[in-house]
């Protein structure tokens, strides 16, 4: 059983493989956080009197001004000293609260208590949002409430024990006769009673996204967020709290990260004491939710893995939570086809005839699939217009999208197109029809990025309108790919539609709009593959892997820059999610060249594509298509389902980049290392390998002879044929016997 509980002391033991997470109540009903971290064995296979008693002394019963029935004087103490499941404010909590309420009387103190529990096979559904699921895990759900104000708190933990995971949610309802507004609520809180932890987060810009940071976790609050609109290139809602003296594959490492594609908050806060708080949720700023009485509103699901291999073993659990029980759809578990995006073949300068070459030539070389980016619809011959008139433009694409779909079907490949469904051009038709259909405050000025406006997503008619639209070409033209854009942050938060005082709810419905929308996309065509992107990776987030199983990482395509990009990316996501394509030299963004061999091997970590005109390409070029084409479909089944090892980053070492992905059973692994440098007067490489089967034999691509596992991982091999700048190497390694 993953779930233990002792009902006279009021315990529950989460266990997964390796971890066990304990919380317990209080003789006075406060739910209290007692232990998290390496698994705690039982003599048996249940919790026995004595097991319980043992783990009670977990609760701070034992220690001064704790219990406030017994030291009434001292409940503010205690109030700032207990180790909460789920932090209140008003009664004496000074630290980060997860929850406040407002019934408009200036009564915001709140103290739930428990009430009941209940244990429910497998993973409910969130409804409205995106979530991990599952048949065959547990769920515990604790019962709490506030009597005086009428309110009623249910937490959720889902236990996934193969993963070394725990999901975690709330919900909270309004019992009472009139209307309150929830004005923050979190998805989780983790009190530890110690507090020498690091921190590691990612962060970025526009083209440079999730750079890996680590610092130590110091007195105080430090915080990632955004108030974007959306999960955001600047911060990811990801953070890690591990040892400091844990490494790449030792130490315990905590992962977590929030399925949700809006604003957030995460925050870390060290107390007077040394103890640490850690929350994760949606960001308080400009929220305020309005609860009728009998409503229930829930909060996104937040996800805590735990590792004691160190960070390697964090974001493997990661990959296999998200790809076994976050991924949906079709695709899944199959290889992507190789597409080519005419983007910076063409950008808006194209038309049927000049696709159809694309493709025809794209075909003879092995790539599967031809995407029509920006351009297509209205009058669009740049980005000051049409967004949101999505029909075809004649003057480009006669015959319009099905005509050009079926013609690039003829030459063998199949057809996908960009969309940019939540936002609105001001020189526009719909906009025209509509012009109150955009966020905007009554009477005051818009602000414009990239010369759009956002259309107000969180409204049905809005949304169904845009959808209407989309859906009809898709439907008649029969795409197979739909590349699903979003460019520019929200700004002006407020809706025509809403009133003054549900103005804090924009933000929300405005993501629970667009994951309407997404989950009707694919409901309605679940063969259709569906790659989210904002300007490159500014949705990068586990809610939006819940509708698409590919992601664009970066606008940045450089194959240098997309080493650190795509290690960072990878330290929580899943290789099979990282939209990654070879794009042309000198690079658009950067004007750096690179080795076209180099270029495809980045790439291959992730879904892998191309971002040129193949009919401006040299037959050298065309050749090496060929071979990198093969080399996809030889090596994307590891890449996709197996086991990422990083063994260097640019970062850590300057001058290089190294890792290993190996296959489930260890039978098959294909190790990446490109330079970034080139050093005179230096030592070859030497490169311990990971994650190999320590007593078999292997042989290696590039070299003769056996080695066994052991070998390779603990005196390692020398890197040969990568010496110049920006040069590659992949080495495929197979278990003998196979």
């Amino acid at each position: 059983m993953s779930i233990q509980i002792n009902k006279e002391h009021k315990i529950f033991k989460l266990d997964t493989s390796k971890s066990s997470y304990i919380l317990g109540v209080t003789a006075d009903g406060y739910v209290g956080h007692m232990y998290y971290g390496d698994k705690i064995q039982l003599a048996g296979d249940e919790m026995t009197e004595q097991d319980a008693a043992n783990i009670a002394v977990l609760l701070g019963s034992r220690q001064r001004n704790c219990i406030p029935s017994q030291i009434d004087r001292e409940k503010v103490n205690f109030q700032d000293t207990f180790s909460w499941e789920y932090g209140m404010p008003g009664y004496g909590d000074f630290r980060e609260s997860c929850l406040e309420a407002d019934f408009g009387g200036g009564d915001e103190a709140l103290e739930f208590l428990y009430t009941e529990y209940e244990i429910i096979q497998g993973k409910p559904e969130l409804s409205g949002l995106p979530s991990t699921f599952a048949d065959d895990c547990q769920t515990l759900v604790l019962h709490m409430s506030e009597p005086d104000l009428k309110l009623e708190l249910e937490l959720y933990y889902s236990v996934f024990e193969e993963e070394d995971a725990i999901t975690r949610w709330a919900k909270i309802k309004n019992n009472s006769q009139k209307h309150c507004y929830i004005d923050k609520i979190f998805s989780l809180c983790l009190d530890f009673r110690e507090g020498g932890f690091d921190l590691i987060t990612l962060h970025g810009a526009w083209g440079r996204e999730r750079k890996v940071y680590r610092r130590e976790i110091g007195e105080g609050r430090q915080s990632i967020a955004s108030i974007r609109g959306v999960s955001s290139h600047q911060e990811n809602p990801f953070m890690a709290i591990l040892d400091p003296d844990a490494t790449e594959d030792t130490g315990r490492v905590y992962g977590i990260n929030f399925v949700y594609s809006g604003n957030f908050l995460g925050q870390v806060e060290k107390n007077q004491f040394g103890h640490v708080r850690t929350v994760m949720g949606i960001h308080p700023y400009h929220f305020s939710w309005k609860l009728q009485p009998g409503e229930t509103f829930t909060a996104p699901e937040a996800i805590m893995v735990y590792s004691t291999d160190g960070i390697g073993g964090m974001t493997r659990n990661c990959h296999d939570l998200y790809r076994n029980h976050l991924i949906r759809g079709k695709y899944r578990d199959i290889k992507r086809p190789v597409l080519i995006n005419n983007w910076e073949a063409t950008y808006f300068d194209f038309d049927t005839d000049k696709l159809w070459s694309i493709a025809e030539e794209a075909a003879s070389l092995g790539i599967e699939m031809l995407v029509m980016d920006d351009g297509w619809f209205g009058k669009r011959d740049d980005d000051n217009t049409s967004l949101g008139d999505w029909f075809a433009n004649e003057e480009k694409l006669p015959g319009g999208v099905k005509r050009l779909a079926d013609g690039v079907r003829e030459r063998g490949l199949k057809f996908g197109i960009w969309v940019e469904p939540e936002m609105v051009s001001p020189d526009s038709e719909l906009y025209r029809e509509h012009p109150d259909w955009i966020l905007q405050y009554r009477d005051r000025e818009v602000s414009r990025s990239r010369n759009q406006y956002v259309l107000d997503i969180g409204r049905k008619e809005v949304r169904d309108e845009i959808y209407s639209r989309i859906y009809r070409v898709i439907k008649e033209a029969e795409i197979d790919y739909v590349k699903w854009d979003m460019n520019r942050s929200l700004t002006n938060v407020a809706s025509h539609a809403a009133g003054q005082d549900e103005q804090g709810m924009v933000y929300h419905k405005y993501v629970l709009g667009v994951y309407e929308m997404q989950n009707q996309l694919v409901t309605d065509f679940p063969e259709l593959l569906l790659e989210n992107c904002s300007s490159g990776g500014g949705r990068f987030d586990p809610g939006m892997l819940y509708y698409s199983p590919q992601i664009w990482c970066s606008d940045d395509t450089d194959a240098m820059e997309r080493l650190e990009i795509q290690r960072g990316t990878a330290m929580v996501y899943p290789l099979s999610s990282i939209g990654a394509h070879v794009s042309d030299c000198p690079n658009h963004a950067t004007h750096r060249t690179t080795p076209f061999d180099t270029r495809g091997q980045v790439a291959l970590c992730g879904t892998f594509g191309y971002e040129l005109d193949v009919t401006k390409l040299v037959p050298e070029e065309k050749e090496k298509i060929k071979e990198q084409v093969q080399m996809y479909h030889r090596y994307n089944d590891i890449i996709r389902a197996g086991d990422y090892f990083r063994i260097a980053s640019l970062a850590e070492k300057k001058y290089y980049d190294c890792y290993i992905v190996v296959s489930k059973d260890k039978s098959d692994a294909l190790l990446s290392f490109v330079r970034a440098e080139n050093r005179i007067n230096r030592w070859s490489e030497r490169i311990r390998l990971k994650g190999l089967d320590a007593g078999a034999g292997y042989t290696l691509s590039d070299r003769d002879g056996t080695y066994t596992g052991s070998m390779l991982m603990n005196i390692g091999i020398e890197i040969h044929d990568a010496e110049g700048q920006y040069e590659g190497k992949l080495i495929s390694l197979r278990r003998c016997g196979q």
